[in-house]
């Protein structure tokens, strides 16, 4: 009896850790890696070659070792700008700097070594690497930070940023404002409907299952980095229809940093509606009713511990005030007494 409740347990777990597997490829979206292959000036393989990774921001590392056939992997590297260095015994130190590791890809750095003093290093620019994209066949457009921080989106919305592909067109209308509090647009690809587009934020599923829009619609000054995918996505992309977009939110470095804005509009430099607006308003002195739209906010993010822990918070809020005006007709004595009586 005990080993029939043993062999059950087992069979119970080994259920519960064939259902958590899905989870590690599905992580693969968050990560991105370095490979290549670590070669001598003849073009021979060097095997046991020492590979350090580190986030040049961070100051973290991942060291590794080159196989046998020469051939090195490293793996769920954040989002971030790294060096790759390599060490083998009667050669020159190899390193290459600058490297640019978005989630979802893989730059392929090769080390090629030069026979000498390991004290002797050789440097090498991320700009003579190739980008040819070659472990993926993905039509994809990625946004860096830059890019997203620096495109005039309307209203700093994120998912605007679906506006810049090829054969993508927003829906004459939208969810109601109580339905989409996140201001999520609907937006065909590629003549899709817009339910066929999966959102995933740091690597979890952002989409509405009844829907179809965005759930978090993060702050432009929280994203580090957005991928939108249009043809031959991933296998574990498998409900998208038209796109997946994903999105990457920042973490703290070694070094503080932060921003902060506030965006403004007013009703100050409209021009008059000659038909509502022809006179001053009795109390306020104006043609034009006050309006005034507000987004401010800020980000902020640092070591906790340098080399080991990092923090990032940001804040977004909006504040709005609608002004209006109108032409109505207000019934005359003689109308009320002879018809309204």
């Amino acid at each position: 009896m005990i080993d029939q409740v043993r062999r059950y347990a087992l069979l119970g777990i080994a259920i519960a850790l064939a259902g958590f597997a899905p989870l590690t490829s599905h992580a693969q979206a968050v990560y991105g890696s370095i490979f290549g292959t670590v070669t001598d000036n003849t073009g021979a393989v060097v095997p046991n070659a020492t590979v350090t990774v580190t986030d040049e921001s961070k100051g973290t590392s991942v060291t590794v070792q080159s196989n046998a056939s020469g051939d090195y992997r490293v793996e769920h590297l954040i989002p971030d700008l790294y060096s790759v260095k390599v060490e083998a015994s009667g050669f020159e130190t190899f390193v290459a700097t600058h490297i640019q590791v978005l989630a979802d890809t893989s730059p392929k750095v090769d080390a090629k070594l030069t026979v000498g003093a390991a004290g002797q290093t050789v440097t090498v620019n991320a700009d003579a690497i190739p980008v040819l994209k070659a472990d993926r066949a993905d039509v994809a457009t990625t946004f860096t930070e830059k890019t997203v921080s620096d495109l005039p989106l309307s209203n700093r919305n994120f998912t605007s940023l679906q506006l810049l592909l090829p054969g993508a067109q927003p829906l004459g209308w939208s969810h109601a404002a109580d339905e989409n509090p996140q201001a999520s647009q609907q937006i065909q690809i590629d003549g899709q409907a817009f339910g066929g587009v999966a959102y995933e934020l740091d690597g979890t599923d952002n989409q509405d299952p009844i829907l179809g829009i965005i759930v978090v619609n993060p702050p432009i000054d929280a994203v580090s980095e957005s991928k939108i995918a249009t043809q031959n996505f991933d296998a574990e992309f498998g409900k998208a229809v038209s796109a997946v977009v994903t999105a990457q939110t920042h973490s703290g470095s070694n070094s503080f940093h932060g921003s902060a804005f506030d965006y403004r509009k007013s009703n100050f430099n409209l021009a008059r509606d000659p038909y509502t607006q022809f006179a001053p308003n009795a109390t306020t002195g104006r043609f034009i009713p006050p309006g005034l739209y507000s987004q401010f906010g800020g980000s902020i993010g640092g070591p906790f511990k340098k080399d080991k822990m990092f923090g990032f918070g940001d804040y977004q809020g909006q504040r709005q005030k609608l002004g209006s005006s109108a032409s109505m007709t207000v019934p005359s004595a003689h109308l009320v007494s002879t018809c309204l009586g």
